[in-house]
Parts: structure tokens; sequence; C-alpha cells
């Protein structure tokens, strides 16, 4: 029994639930990146159809229920759900009130440019490839990603055992990290919250007090806590209403 459940957890771990540290995508994503790559949708190149995409997705890396590609689809092209959108799609993606997005036949889409700087340099033997489903094509186990995309757009899953939930920060203050590391490798925690401030969330709002940012640095659990930014306007009715404008 443990060990077949120890199987169950790496296989869900590994194959759909949570991210590669390397390139901070899930298998669906990055099969989806990579099908866009393929297909020739890079930034500066002309939308094409979403259901294009999921369809060459599912037959060639991911044989899994269009929807399910979809959704990751979107998601990833939503500026109010990734600080840094990986596709850059074009109609209607859904809102942040909750709205969903249209049907694939109708949107269209393209990847972004920090997507092409992701799958960068992929076809000079940067990263090892493995053999899809059925061993017909191959496909990336991880993308070069030249930058930090666990970090600067963050990564939530629920695995068995075990969950992640890592909030987005800003790419500059990232890269300014990352720089001290490098020329520092015993750097502390402290050190690197001078360069990294806390986490920089696609729809904005403040963030009450700094100790649980701290604790979540240097242990890797900590509770933040976020407040909208809101202001009055009065209605054309003479009553004053809230509008809140960051989450």
């Amino acid at each position: 029994m443990q060990t077949s459940y120890m199987e169950y957890a790496m296989s869900v771990i590994i194959a759909r639930a949570l991210p590669d540290v390397r390139d901070g995508l899930k298998p669906v994503q990055r099969r989806i990146l990579y099908a866009m790559f393929g297909e020739g949708a890079t930034a500066g190149s002309r939308y094409k159809k979403c259901a294009a995409f999921v369809g060459q997705v599912m037959k060639l890396y991911h044989p899994h229920g269009e929807g399910a590609i979809y959704d990751a689809m979107v998601r990833m092209a939503q500026p109010f759900s990734l600080r840094y959108p990986l596709i850059d799609g074009q109609g209607n993606f859904g809102s942040v009130d909750g709205d969903p997005a249209a049907a694939m036949r109708y949107t269209e889409a393209r990847l972004s440019r920090i997507s092409d700087e992701m799958l960068a340099d992929i076809n000079k033997n940067t990263v090892d490839f493995t053999d899809n489903y059925d061993a017909s094509e191959t496909e990336p186990s991880v993308l070069p990603a030249r930058i930090p995309n666990l970090l600067i757009n963050g990564a939530t899953g629920i695995a068995v055992g075990m969950t992640t939930n890592i909030p987005p920060h800003n790419l500059r203050e990232v890269v300014a990290g990352v720089n001290h590391l490098i020329d520092n490798p015993d750097a502390t925690s402290e050190d690197l919250n001078s360069f990294v401030k806390g986490p920089d969330f696609p729809t904005g709002g403040i963030i009450m007090g700094t100790e649980g940012i701290k604790s979540a640095y240097a242990t890797g659990h900590g509770r933040v806590i976020v407040r909208a930014r809101h202001r009055f306007e009065e209605a054309a009715n003479g009553r004053e209403r809230i509008i809140i404008y960051e989450l």
C-alpha cells in the first residue's frame, strides 16, 4: 500500500499537479507553449485560432480533454491571472469578475515576448527531449527559460500529500536579487529582501505588513494579507459609490 501510494503521488506531482522549478511550468502549460512555438505563433507573428492550438496539443502531447487544455491556455493569457502573461490573446479571454472566456473557435492567440525568451535556443541542444505519449514525437522535458518564471509568475498546485502556492514577483527586483546571489553565494534571505521587497500581484493591491513576507522567504511558509485600493465617486443619482480599482 505504501509503495503504491508513493508511486501514485509521484505520478500526479510529475505529470500534472506541480510546476517544475526550472521553468515554473506544469506539463500542460509547457506543451501548449511548445506547440504554439512549433506552429510559428511567436510574438510579432499573426494571431491564430486557439482551437487550432488546442487540437495540436491534444493530438501530439496531451491526450486529455480539450476543456482542460483551453482553460490552461486562457489563464496564461489573462493579465489579471499572471503577472507576466505567457500568451498574447486576442478576443474575449474572460474578466477579473469571473466572466468566462469565449469559445476557442472565436479567440485567437500567439506567444508573448516573455514566452519567446522562455523558448529561446530550444533547438540548440539546450534541454533534454522525451518521447510523447505514443512515442511518435518528442517534447521538451523542460524549457530553456532565460527568465525565472517560477518567481515572477508564481505557481499554485495541489498534488497528493503536498501543495504549493508561490506568489508572483517583479521581474526587475528578481533579476537584481539573482545578480546579487551570483556575486554573493552566501547571501541570506534578509540580504535578498533588500532587492525583492515582496510579492507583486497582477491585480495590484496593498500588502499589509512584512512579517509574513519575511517568514515565507526564510522558511517557505508565510501569510500575506492584501488590501484592495478604492476611491469614492458620485453616481448620476447623486449618491456616492465605492470603486475598487486594485484587488
